[in-house]
């Protein structure tokens, strides 16, 4: 029983050494992978991790997470659309379509026929039409500034999709060039071990020589 509880003892101690020793590896690769990090974005970057911008951080976080950053920019521009955005769009849409010109080409015609031909004597708007000038005059004015607000959502959605694509290309740069890195110190570990058997090779031919 002693000698049983001697060797629980023991094993309780070791168990508890590898932990400790487990937990030193962690720090030292993370205080090493911290570093190279630094290191990584002072090379590239030309400038230290701490006066990076919330862009540059936010993509060295997806690419050190190996985490995709690429989005659907239409559903992400959308969802923080406000109801009068919305409308705006809609308008400026059907507005700007050939299916309203065909159709709006078609009231006029009938407007001028109806007013002009159809009801000679008694016409609700004769000839000057000066209520169909009035309608127009503020369909006109109610539509110029909607279509200014549906531009200005555009110009807002192409610098949103400029921002997306310097994120998805400056990610892939990144990977690339840490690519390029881990394959040059691959080369260059294996150079060293070549060097090193060529090293003991040529020692060894000396030697029986």
């Amino acid at each position: 029983m002693a000698q049983r509880g001697i060797d629980t003892h023991c094993n309780l101690l070791a168990e508890r050494n590898t932990g400790a020793e487990s937990d030193r590896i962690d720090n030292r690769h993370r205080k090493q992978a911290m570093s190279n990090l630094s290191d990584f974005v002072h090379h590239h970057f030309d400038k230290p991790a701490d006066e990076l911008g919330d862009v540059e951080k936010r993509v060295l976080a997806k690419a050190h997470e190996r985490k995709v950053i690429s989005t659907d920019v239409n559903a992400a521009f959308s969802a923080d659309a406000s109801f009068g955005e919305r409308i705006a769009d809609s308008i400026a849409r059907i507005g700007g379509s050939w299916s309203f010109i065909i159709a709006f080409f078609v009231f006029l015609v009938a407007w001028t026929v109806i007013n002009t031909i159809i009801l000679v004597s008694g016409a609700f708007d004769p000839y000057p039409f000066v209520f169909l000038n009035l309608i127009l005059s503020m369909l006109a004015a109610i539509q110029a500034p909607i279509i200014m607000m549906s531009q200005n959502r555009q110009a807002e959605r192409d610098r949103f999709e400029a921002a997306k694509d310097y994120e998805v290309n400056l990610k892939a740069e990144l990977e690339v060039l840490s690519l390029h890195q881990k394959i040059d110190m691959h080369v260059l570990t294996e150079l060293t071990g070549l060097r090193e058997d060529v090293a003991r090779l040529s020692a060894a031919l000396a030697a029986k020589g």
